[in-house]
C-alpha cells in the first residue's frame, strides 16, 4: 500500500534554460508556421502600439476643434479611420497567429505523447515495479496538460507582451524621454518583485506536481484494490492515509497559489502608482508648455500598455514555471534508460534437409531455429527448448539475494515444476528466462546459447506465458485470444479455445467470440478470464511454455476438465510450472522445491515422496504453502 512515506523526495528545480531549449527543439518541425506566427504577433502588437500613437493627432485635432473653432472635422475623421484600419490589421494578425499556434501546440503535444508512450514500451519491468501506475499516468495527464497551457497560452502571451513592451518603450522615448525615466524607475521595482516572488513560486509548483502524482497513484491503487479494502474493512485506514496525501497536496498547492495570487495585485497597484506619477508630472509639463495634450494622452495610454503586458507576463510566469516542472517530469520519462539488449542471435523459420541439417526458409514448417552470427555469416541451431541454469545468483536489490547459486536443467519436452513458499524465488526464475531481469552471477542457456546473446524480442517469441494475474484488453474475446498470435486464423483461435476448455462458455456469451470485454473483462469470472489467457498462450504455439499459477483461479472441477487439453498443449514442449496446488505437478518430470532462493529438493513426485522431506510434508498437509 502506497503511503506518504513512499512519496518521492522533493527534487530541487532543474535547469530551466535547458528545459526551455529542449521544448523549443520541437519547434523545428514547424519553420513556416513559426515565421507566420511571429509576423502575426508583430503585426498584432505593432497595431496596438501604433494605434495608441495615433491618439496624439486625434486628441490634438479635437483640442484644435474646440480651442480654435476649426471649421473642418476632416483631420479628426482621418485619425479615426486610421485607427480603425490599424486595429483591423491587429485583429487579423491575432486571429491568424492564434490559429496557427493551435496547430503547432497540438502537434508538439502529439509528438511528446508518442515519445512517452514509445518509451514505455521499451522500459524494463523494473521501472514499472518501482512506481505506481497513477504516478506514470500523471505524466500523461497532468503534466502534458500544463505543457499544453504553456504552449497555447503562456508562450504566445509572453512573446506578444515582450513585443508590446519593446514597441511601447520606443514610442515613449519618441514622445517624452523625461516621462520615460519615471517609467523605468517603477519598471525596475516591478522586476524586483517578479524575481523575488517568482523564484519562491517555482519551488512550490514543483512540489505541487509531485504531490499530485503521489495522490493520483494512491487513488488508482485503491480503486484497483477496492475489493480487498472492503473485505478487510480498511475503508477508514485508507481514507486516513489519503487524507495525509491530500493534506500534503493542499499545502503545496496553497503555497504555490499564494505566491501566484499575490503577484497580480502587487503588479496592479504598482501600475496605478506609475499612472498617477506620469499623469502628475505630465500635467505639470503640459501646463509649462513642454508637452501638448495629445502627447500626454498618448503617453498615459502607453503606461497602461506598458504595465498590462508586465502584469500578463507575471500571470503567465507561474503557469510557465508549473509547465516547466511538468516538462521536466515528462523528459525524465523520455530519458529513462530502455531495456539493454545486446543480443545478436535471432529466431527464424527453418526446415530440415535430407541429411538432418537445417536451412532457413520464409514460412513456418514446424521447425524453429536460432540464427547465430559467426565468422562464416551465421549458423542455425534448432530450437528444442533445452533451458539450463548454471550457478545463477540474482537480487532485485543489491545485498538481498532472491536466488542463490541455482543450477537446474529442463530438457526438451520436459515438464519442470517449482513449489515453495511465497518469496522463495519461483516467479523470479521465470522472469529470468524471459529476460525481464538479467542475472548478476552465473548464466542461463537456451539450446546451449546464453540468453543474453539472444535478442529479447526473439527470445520472448519462443516463450508462451500464462500468469496468475490475468490481464484482458478492451476488445472482443477473439481479439484477446489472437493477442498471442496476431496472424492467427479463425480456425486456430477456436482450436486454442477448445484446447483450454474455453470454447463452451465463450459461445454462451451474448455475442460469442464477438463479445466485447471492457475493464479487464469485468463481465467474466476470474476463472473464465484465466481460461482465455490459456487459450491466448495456446494460439501462440511457442516451444516453451511457462505457467505461473495458471490454474489458481479455476475450480477443481474445471481444472479436471481442462487437464487433458493442457496435456495436449504441453505435449512436445518444455514447460515450467509454478503451482500452489501440488496435485497439478504430480506428473512433472522434475519438481524443484525452493526455500529462501535455494533448491533444497529435486526429483519427480515419487522420488520426493520417498525422501519424506519438505515436499512430502507439504503433500501430506503437514505444512502449507504460504
Amino acid at each position: 500500500m502506497a503511503g506518504p512515506g513512499h512519496m518521492r523526495g522533493i527534487a530541487k528545480p532543474k535547469d530551466t534554460k535547458k528545459t526551455f531549449a529542449r521544448l523549443f527543439a520541437y519547434l523545428r518541425d514547424y519553420p513556416v508556421q513559426l515565421l507566420v506566427i511571429v509576423c502575426s504577433l508583430i503585426l498584432s502588437s505593432g497595431a496596438a502600439v501604433f494605434g495608441t500613437y495615433m491618439l496624439k493627432p486625434l486628441f490634438n485635432s479635437i483640442a484644435a476643434l474646440f480651442a480654435q473653432g476649426a471649421s473642418s472635422m476632416l483631420p479628426m475623421l482621418g485619425s479615426v479611420l486610421a485607427l480603425a484600419a490599424i486595429y483591423a490589421l491587429g485583429a487579423l494578425g491575432t486571429f491568424l497567429g492564434n490559429r496557427l499556434l493551435l496547430n503547432v501546440s497540438t502537434g508538439i503535444l502529439e509528438k511528446v505523447r508518442r515519445q512517452m508512450f514509445a518509451k514505455l514500451q521499451k522500459l524494463p519491468l523494473r521501472y514499472f515495479d518501482s512506481r505506481t501506475h497513477g504516478e506514470i499516468m500523471s505524466r500523461f495527464s497532468n503534466d502534458t496538460d500544463t505543457l499544453r497551457e504553456m504552449l497555447s497560452q503562456g508562450i504566445p502571451q509572453l512573446l506578444t507582451s515582450s513585443i508590446t513592451i519593446i514597441g511601447v518603450i520606443v514610442m515613449m522615448l519618441l514622445l517624452s524621454p523625461v516621462l520615460l525615466l519615471v517609467v523605468f524607475v517603477v519598471f525596475l521595482l516591478m522586476l524586483f518583485v517578479i524575481k523575488g516572488i517568482g523564484g519562491r513560486s517555482a519551488v512550490y509548483f514543483k512540489q505541487r506536481q509531485e504531490a499530485l502524482a503521489a495522490a493520483n497513484g494512491y487513488v488508482e491503487e485503491m480503486i484497483e484494490g477496492q475489493r480487498e479494502v472492503k473485505v478487510f474493512c480498511h475503508e477508514d485506514a485508507v481514507r486516513e492515509e489519503f487524507g495525509l496525501l491530500s493534506e500534503t497536496l493542499r499545502r503545496a498547492s496553497t503555497s504555490a497559489m499564494t505566491f501566484a495570487m499575490i503577484l497580480m495585485p502587487i503588479m496592479g497597484n504598482l501600475s496605478y502608482v506609475l499612472y498617477a506619477a506620469t499623469a502628475a508630472i505630465g500635467a505639470g509639463m503640459t501646463i509649462a508648455g513642454l508637452l501638448d495634450i495629445g502627447t500626454i494622452a498618448a503617453f498615459l495610454q502607453y503606461t497602461r500598455q506598458f504595465t498590462n503586458p508586465l502584469t500578463q507576463i507575471s500571470q503567465q510566469f507561474n503557469g510557465i514555471l508549473n509547465a516547466l516542472a511538468g516538462a521536466e517530469r515528462i523528459f525524465e520519462l523520455i530519458d529513462e534508460q530502455p531495456e539493454v539488449d545486446e543480443g545478436s542471435v535471432t529466431l527464424t523459420y527453418a526446415e530440415k534437409n535430407a541429411d538432418g541439417t537445417l536451412r532457413e526458409c520464409d514460412h513456418y514448417t514446424g521447425v524453429w531455429a536460432w540464427k547465430c552470427p559467426d565468422a562464416d555469416g551465421f549458423r542455425l541451431v534448432e530450437l528444442l527448448g533445452d533451458v539450463r541454469f548454471h550457478d545463477v545468483t540474482f537480487a532485485y536489490e543489491e545485498g538481498h539475494d532472491v536466488l542463490k547459486n541455482v543450477t537446474l536443467y529442463a530438457k526438451p519436452g520436459q515438464k519442470i515444476a517449482f513449489v515453495g513458499s511465497t518469496g522463495a524465488g519461483k516467479t523470479t526464475i521465470t522472469n529470468l528466462i524471459n529476460r525481464f531481469y538479467d542475472v548478476q552471477q552465473g548464466r542461463i542457456t537456451y539450446d546451449g546459447i546464453d540468453v543474453r546473446d539472444i535478442k529479447k524480442d526473439d527470445l520472448r517469441r519462443s516463450l508462451s506465458m500464462v500468469l496468475q494475474d490475468t490481464h484482458l484488453f478492451t476488445g472482443t474475446v477473439r481479439d484477446n485470444i489472437r493477442y498471442g498470435n496476431l496472424h492467427a486464423t479463425e480456425e486456430q483461435i477456436v482450436r486454442a479455445a477448445k484446447l483450454a476448455n474455453a470454447d463452451s462458455f465463450i459461445r454462451h456469451l451474448p455475442q460469442g467470440y464477438d463479445t466485447v470485454l471492457t475493464a479487464d473483462g469485468v463481465n467474466l469470472s476470474q476463472g473464465q478470464r484465466q481460461l482465455i489467457a490459456i487459450a491466448r498462450a495456446a494460439v501462440e504455439n511457442a516451444p516453451v511454455l511457462i505457467l505461473d499459477e495458471a490454474t489458481s483461479s479455476i475450480d477443481t472441477r474445471t481444472e479436471g476438465l481442462i487437464e487433458q487439453g493442457m496435456d495436449q498443449l504441453m505435449a512436445g514442449r518444455t514447460v515450467f510450472v509454478i503451482a500452489h496446488r501440488l496435485s497439478t505437478v504430480r506428473n512433472a518430470n522434475a519438481i524443484m522445491v525452493l526455500e529462501h532462493g535455494e533448491i533444497i529438493e529435486r526429483g519427480d513426485h515419487d522420488d520426493l515422496i520417498a525422501q519424506q522431506g519438505k515436499y512430502y510434508q507439504l503433500y501430506m498437509g503437514m505444512f502449507e504453502l504460504s
